[in-house]
């Protein structure tokens, strides 16, 4: 099952979450940001009557995580499955706390729309309870797992959208949940390692999938994968190349003009792609916060 995520103006995304069945349960991978998200996620738990029993984070990013805890206050027997990363964003300096900072000075703002308070504290009651970030099975290495007693092949990225994501593949199903590894209506590059990103796209290319769920937007086929993983490769190279920054953008978003369903996302994609084309550039082809050298 799919439970689309969704970008409310003027708010924070949630991601999409992917509802798998299992012998001791539901797997949910990701949980949103908002909410209306994780609601979306139980009330689906109460229709089939069954518990949640696991919940699998493909990273660390609060747009997939947040709904943790609102499940786990449901079912407290779900037990969260992601890589170690979270602890390096959590620590002194990581990026989450930095932005804790900021949100806190943010707040005592009287500047603040009542959506963007809200938001604010969204992100600061997600850090408060930062304990149901942490994995209570560590994901790392890569490898075949039994998680709630069904099988997947888990893999780990050696940094990509963040310094380890988490990607699953489903051999019954022919799925592949590849988190922000694809996004619409563009990549997401504020904690990414571009490089290593394109490295983790062939490898999911390499896996037999007949259907790739991507972070945010609409699921793709194997042809529609190969697409953005070619439009992805050639926004990077545009990147480290000379050319205008209007001209990488408007390169990626004529690429995702089949995938952009609505005039607000059509619009989106260009303007995005070229606020990433200077960040990159302006941090040496790379986000501050990647690792990887």
């Amino acid at each position: 099952m799919l439970l689309p995520g969704g970008f409310e103006p003027g708010r924070g995304p949630d991601g999409n979450t992917v509802v798998f069945d299992a012998p001791d349960g539901l797997v949910v991978v990701d949980t949103g940001r908002h909410a209306w998200h994780s609601d979306g996620i139980l009330a689906y738990a109460e229709t089939r009557g069954r518990p949640i029993a696991a919940i699998v984070n493909t990273h660390w990013h609060l747009d997939h995580s947040s709904g943790n805890g609102r499940l786990k206050a449901r079912f407290p027997g779900a037990r969260v499955y992601t890589t170690s990363a979270i602890e390096r964003v959590l620590a002194p300096g990581g990026f989450l706390m930095r932005n804790l900072e900021g949100a806190r000075g943010r707040l005592a703002s009287s500047d603040l729309t009542d959506v963007q308070r809200e938001e604010v504290q969204i992100f600061l009651a997600t850090m408060e309870t930062s304990e149901m970030l942490r994995p209570d099975v560590v994901i790392e290495p890569s490898s075949r797992m039994r998680i709630a007693g069904r099988r997947f092949d888990v893999h780990v990225t050696a940094g990509a959208v963040t310094d380890a994501d988490v990607w699953l593949y489903d051999r019954r199903s022919r799925v592949a949940v590849i988190g922000d590894l694809a996004t619409f209506p563009a990549p997401f590059f504020e904690t990414a390692c571009p490089e290593r990103w394109r490295a983790a796209l062939d490898e999911v290319w390499q896996t037999p999938f007949r259907i790739a769920i991507a972070g945010h937007g609409e699921p793709m086929t194997r042809e529609q994968f190969a697409v953005w993983r070619t439009a992805y490769g050639a926004f990077i190279d545009c990147v480290g190349s000379d050319a205008e920054a209007s001209t990488c953008a408007s390169g990626w978003s004529e690429a995702m003009a089949q995938f952009l369903p609505d005039e607000r996302s059509r619009r989106a994609a260009p303007q995005m792609a070229e606020h990433y084309v200077g960040f990159l550039r302006q941090n040496g082809g790379k986000s501050p916060d990647c690792l990887a050298s």
